[in-house]
């Protein structure tokens, strides 16, 4: 590992560029629902929208993250996230299926490049693990924010708010990054070799574990209302949700970095997002619901602290956390379309059942990994 320290300003950019181009992982379940309750889509349909934005990032990121050491970080993470600015801004104009689909798939281009300049960079840094951490906490603030005046600017002003909102975040994204972001030092690099197959085996557990996520957490609140719980108790929840995510799994992730081992993680998070799962798409009461749908996420982004500081200790070269957005965004880019295929064909039960195949499957990725 370089052992690069990159100061309070380029950290903060970094900080910044991660929140704000993980905003899908925060909102992705109000995202939907403004979608099939604001533009009358159909649960299918808003599942593929979201789903384009996450195809651009995950093809842009696995373009650029091979070539990441050759880049100008700096410079493409202004115009990914100044470019996705723009795209959210012409998309709040919008409200046809075919040209918002196209406008997501741009979006998603952009921010795939801006997060892979970031992840690589933050994989460059002395202390992966615990910048990644610390930006993880940011991420959770940020999510209590979205996740509690969304839904309210939402109802006051209409769906195009969303992206309005979006747009506003990337231009606050490309500010930071163009005037605060430090570019890892190319005297340092690590020789490139090719990825091992340990790192290649914990990059598809990852994503498999995405996908799980996406496939649940997309229809979280469509869930909570079909179950028939009143509007007002599922925001709390995604309050809630926030307010988890802030307090619990980050900073955790960081107490415990030395404590415990990484491929340990690997074996119990996928464990437990398959319990939670199954009470998210099942429970009609109330209260067991809320608790499952409160924790969900933070199962996720605890799990991936430890694959993103495992993953800088088994490639120091930045390549493989550059491709970070790839490993997530690939498994949610299909999650929403095959969670929203599910629940209109099958009832949301059907989600529950999936989560299991899976989450064993991502288990099985894990333990190869593990032994290779």
């Amino acid at each position: 590992m370089s052992g690069q320290k990159f100061g309070l300003a380029g950290s903060a950019a970094l900080i910044i560029g991660n929140f704000c181009g993980m905003l899908d992982l925060v909102t992705l379940p109000i995202w939907v629902g403004a979608l099939v309750e604001r533009y009358a889509f159909s649960p299918q349909q808003a599942g593929a929208i979201v789903t384009l934005f996450l195809v651009g990032a995950v093809t842009a990121s696995i373009t650029v993250a091979s070539r990441f050491n050759e880049m100008n970080q700096r410079l493409w993470a202004f115009v990914g996230f100044a470019a996705a600015s723009a795209a959210f801004w012409a998309a709040s104009m919008e409200t046809s299926f075919v040209m918002l689909a196209l406008l997501h798939f741009v979006a998603g281009l952009a921010i795939g490049v801006a997060l892979s300049m970031v992840h690589g960079t933050i994989g460059r840094s002395s202390n992966p693990h615990r910048l990644y951490a610390i930006a993880g906490v940011a991420l959770g603030l940020f999510a209590i924010l979205l996740l509690g005046v969304i839904p309210q600017l939402l109802i006051k002003f209409g769906g195009a708010v969303i992206f309005q909102v979006f747009g506003l975040i990337m231009t606050i994204a490309a500010v930071s990054c163009g005037l605060m972001f430090r570019n890892p030092d190319p005297s340092s690099e690590p020789e490139k070799t090719p990825f091992s197959r340990a790192t290649w085996l914990t990059i598809f557990g990852i994503g498999i574990m995405t996908f799980n996520q996406a496939m649940v957490f997309s229809f979280v609140e469509v869930i909570g209302k079909d179950r028939g719980f009143s509007p007002e108790n599922v925001l709390a929840v995604l309050i809630a949700l926030g307010f988890v995510n802030f307090i619990f799994p980050s900073p955790l992730a960081a107490v415990l970095q030395t404590r415990v081992r990484a491929t340990v993680v690997t074996q119990v998070g996928p464990l437990i997002q398959i319990v939670l799962a199954l009470i998210v798409t099942s429970a009609t009461i109330f209260p067991l619901w809320a608790a499952a749908a409160a924790v969900f996420v933070s199962v996720q982004i605890f799990t991936h602290n430890f694959v993103f500081g495992h993953l800088a200790k088994l490639d120091p070269t930045g390549r493989a956390v550059a491709a970070t957005p790839a490993m997530l965004m690939v498994g949610a880019a299909l999650g929403p379309i095959v969670g929203g295929a599910l629940g209109q064909n099958f009832g949301y039960a059907a989600l529950g059942i999936a989560a299991i195949v899976f989450g064993f499957t991502s288990i099985g990725f894990f333990t190869k990994a593990k032994a290779a």
